[in-house]
């Protein structure tokens, strides 16, 4: 059975494998894990136990001295943030962790949405983060779909498979899930989970996990997924 807890290790481990294929890093500030992404030039705290000005301020130098242009805190709901407020975080969005077995996700004819490593159309953020499909070993899949008159990308999906952590066997994510507002309601967020949830599954995965928002919580409900639980992010403009 998937849990919060490796819901949120997922999480972690998949900003840091982004980290890891953009030039950023991950570090750690009295005990707390940091992930820095130059790609979005935003800074990280990945589930801490606790909460600490003593472990935030020091990060937050290191992210202005970075470039960070922000900073934000992944919670898990049962952990104190009273210390961010004074610090100038604010409450954000709250992640909706779901999970679905990969078999219940996977679907025929969901070969609208093609896996690539390669796609000319991008360009600053999202084509340095595409790196990390590109990465060895390979632990990330990314798939598009493209308007069938103007050969634009309608939607885009990542899926992650972590290597080399025992804690995460089996488990694989889904994240970065977008269709554009004109394409939307034709089916092709179901192609591009059914496709980046096969390539997972493929390399060994026989869970998903995915924070979802509110609005996404229908529509992966009616895909397999179940919901987990909630969590909570602070954000702070730098």
């Amino acid at each position: 059975m998937v849990t919060i807890a490796q819901s949120q290790r997922l999480q972690a481990a998949w900003y840091a494998a982004l980290a890891a294929a953009t030039g950023g890093k991950t570090f750690s500030t009295h005990g707390c894990t940091w992930v820095w992404l130059p790609a979005r030039r935003e800074l990280l705290m990945m589930f801490p136990d606790a909460v600490s000005a003593s472990a935030v301020r020091p990060a937050l130098a290191e992210g202005m001295r970075l470039g960070a242009t922000s900073a934000r805190v992944w919670l898990n709901s049962a952990v104190d943030a009273t210390d961010l407020r004074p610090l100038g975080f604010a409450p954000s969005w709250q992640p909706w962790w779901m999970t679905a077995p990969v078999s219940a996700v996977v679907r025929s004819g969901d070969d609208g949405a093609v896996l690539t490593t390669e796609v000319p159309d991008y360009s600053g953020p999202l084509a340095q983060e595409l790196r990390v499909v590109r990465s060895e070993p390979r632990q990330a899949w990314h798939a598009v779909t493209r308007d069938a008159v103007s050969g634009n990308i309608s939607g885009a999906a990542y899926s992650f498979h972590p290597s080399g952590d025992p804690g995460l066997h089996g488990l694989g994510g889904i994240h970065h899930l977008e269709v554009l507002p004109a394409h939307q309601r034709r089916g092709l967020a179901t192609a591009l989970l059914s496709a980046t949830a096969r390539a997972a599954g493929q390399a060994g995965a026989v869970h998903l996990a995915v924070n979802a928002t509110p609005e996404g919580y229908e529509f992966l409900s009616r895909r397999g997924f179940t919901l987990l639980g909630r969590g909570r992010t602070w954000s702070l403009g730098l």
